[in-house]
């Protein structure tokens, strides 16, 4: 049970952040948007990243989608 807790969990995670990121790259959102970018010259580098809101937002639903399933487990089992 514990282990498909982390599945359930983990699938939650991967597919609601490959959600929004798709979400972000087809409609041009910057805000759901991941761009790496790292430029090295010889005389400095530059290094920018984006958006970590799709990431912020998959552990969100992953924890929810979580509870949610424990709460029914725990349902079922009285029943």
């Amino acid at each position: 049970m514990i282990f498909k807790r982390y599945i359930i969990g983990f699938l939650a995670l991967i597919l609601s952040t490959s959600l929004l990121l798709c979400i972000g790259h087809t409609f041009k959102i910057s805000i759901l948007m991941f761009h790496y970018e790292y430029v090295n010259n010889e005389d400095g580098m530059m290094f920018s990243t984006g958006s970590l809101l799709p990431f912020v937002l998959g552990l969100i639903i992953s924890y929810i989608a979580e509870k949610i399933y424990m709460h029914r487990h725990q349902k079922n089992l009285f029943n």
